[in-house]
């Protein structure tokens, strides 16, 4: 951020001026990441049942709310730049400054983004993107500016910061967009889908039907629950090995922690025709169909012959 305004000072180019407010907000979101992800770190506790991830969502909105606002007053402050120009001066030196930036923010970017994929954490995936959208400004910024040096056309500083602008807040209404969706439970059909693979993949003959499935994600955990058929002879024990047995596939198999919450129905007559239950003492009809799990069957609140 440092360098960033020095190159602003030295050559008073609005266009460096939208890279260097933007480092602004770096630094303020990446403080407020900081602690979020503390917090999200922090064990349940009776006030906090499911964990303290929720913040992570909050962080990254705060974060995109920011950079959104930034962008807004560099467009302004653009503008009046077409309305009452000034010349740019040293910009091979800010050019030089711009690139060095560049570098940097793009490789912790890139490390912040494989941290927050490996450790399912929203908030560094979401830093570690916008330190990438940094490093692709910076670069947009070093091409800008060349242009700049060699047609002398000093309107461009303020044209070609506008458009960067804009894409700064592009960048600020997509982490909005993502943050809202995880603290309104929208559904992560990727996770989902996965989840599903692996229990179809994996599926036993007593998991007679799963339905009624829903995820919700705190932070780097994920919670499901659902309801499982299971043949209505079994006793307790049975069946509390075949929930244990479909959590510990989960957490085997699933990229993410993962607590489940299961639900056993007793299977009845109706569920014979597609039951692969072998020497079942008390099958009403021969099967006569496979059922795939899919997300359309699993998510709903029925079993599969409704």
């Amino acid at each position: 951020m440092v360098a960033k305004f020095i190159a602003y000072f030295l050559t008073n180019s609005n266009f460096i001026l939208t890279d260097a407010a933007e480092s602004i907000v770096n630094v303020v979101a990446s403080a407020f990441a900081f602690y979020s992800i503390y917090l999200a770190a922090q064990p349940r506790d009776i006030n906090h049942p499911y964990g303290h991830g929720k913040v992570e969502f909050f962080s990254v909105f705060v974060e995109g709310i920011l950079i959104s606002i930034a962008g807004i007053i560099i467009i302004f402050k653009s503008v009046y730049g077409l309305l009452s120009p000034h010349p740019v001066h040293e910009v091979l030196l800010g050019a030089a400054i711009i690139a060095a930036t560049g570098v940097v923010n793009g490789l912790l970017g890139w490390y912040l983004i494989r941290k927050g994929k490996s450790l399912n954490s929203i908030t560094l995936d979401a830093d570690g993107h916008h330190l990438l959208t940094d490093m692709v400004t910076s670069v947009g910024l070093v091409i800008g500016l060349m242009l700049i040096y060699l047609t002398k056309i000093t309107l461009l500083d303020n044209i070609l910061s506008i458009l960067v602008a804009l894409y700064i807040v592009y960048t600020g209404y997509k982490l909005i967009r993502k943050s809202v969706a995880g603290l309104m439970d929208e559904a992560d059909f990727k996770i989902v889908e996965n989840i599903v693979k692996i229990l179809n993949d994996k599926r036993k003959f007593d998991w007679i039907d799963i339905h009624n499935l829903r995820a919700q994600k705190y932070g780097h955990e994920l919670h499901i629950d659902c309801h499982l058929t299971l043949p209505n002879y079994y006793d307790l024990n049975k069946v509390h090995d075949e929930v244990k047995q479909v959590d510990m596939l989960i957490n085997a198999e699933a990229s993410i922690k993962t607590e489940l919450f299961i639900h056993t129905d007793p299977c009845i007559p109706e569920c014979c025709h597609y039951c692969s239950m072998p020497n079942c003492p008390i099958r009403s009809e021969a099967k006569t169909k496979d059922i795939e799990w899919t997300m359309d069957n699993v998510t709903r609140n029925k079993k599969h012959f409704e």
